[in-house]
């Protein structure tokens, strides 16, 4: 980041135009690579998955609403987790007002999460949401979709995230017992 400040207003205005072609060239990137993520192949789903949702416990094509798309946001939130994920919050902030524009779209929106649906809906009320939230609990949704691990799975380097086999997670180091400490006198 330069740090002068002595430029006249030409020399700024030309500097911002060079930018702005650099800025509209990423946005004409951006927008060939959309088309590309959009024209990938669809994938038949044969698995009855279940989720449990305010209207009651569904199926993964209940979920869809009608509409010819799903969009998911796994929410990190585990079964023994006593808040949600902090990012996965931070992000979710915004859902309230984008849910509504993409189902006005044909896009159905749902965030699902690991939890029981219980304690999704109190998190829900504490944070003042209002977008869909469903709980694949006991369902291996998750897993079968590779947004959830088990930390043997992760040990033993049986994961695919991010479209790609992730090596085995280093095991943690062994704990030293606090009472085999000795104490300076």
């Amino acid at each position: 980041m330069t740090t002068e400040l002595n430029a006249t207003r030409q020399q700024w205005l030309a500097a911002r135009l060079d930018l702005l072609e650099e800025e509209k060239e990423l946005t004409r990137q951006s927008d060939t690579l959309a088309i590309k993520r959009q024209q990938l192949p669809r994938v038949r789903i044969d698995k009855q998955y279940r989720f449990d949702t305010d209207d009651g416990n569904v199926s993964l094509k209940d979920l869809f609403g009608g509409r010819s798309q799903l969009l998911v946001y796994h929410f990190m939130f585990g079964p023994d987790y006593t808040a949600g994920c902090p990012s996965c919050s931070s992000i979710a902030d915004g859902f309230n007002g984008v849910f509504v524009h993409l189902e006005n779209h044909d896009v159905a929106f749902w965030t699902v999460s690991r939890a029981p649906l219980a304690k999704l809906e109190a998190f829900k009320r504490r944070m003042d949401w209002s977008f869909p939230w469903a709980s694949s609990f006991g369902s291996d949704f998750n897993g079968d979709f590779s947004v959830w691990f088990s930390a043997e799975q992760q040990h033993q380097g049986d994961v695919d995230y991010n479209y790609r086999q992730e090596p085995p997670a280093p095991e943690p180091p062994a704990l030293e017992p606090l009472a085999a400490k000795t104490v300076p006198e």
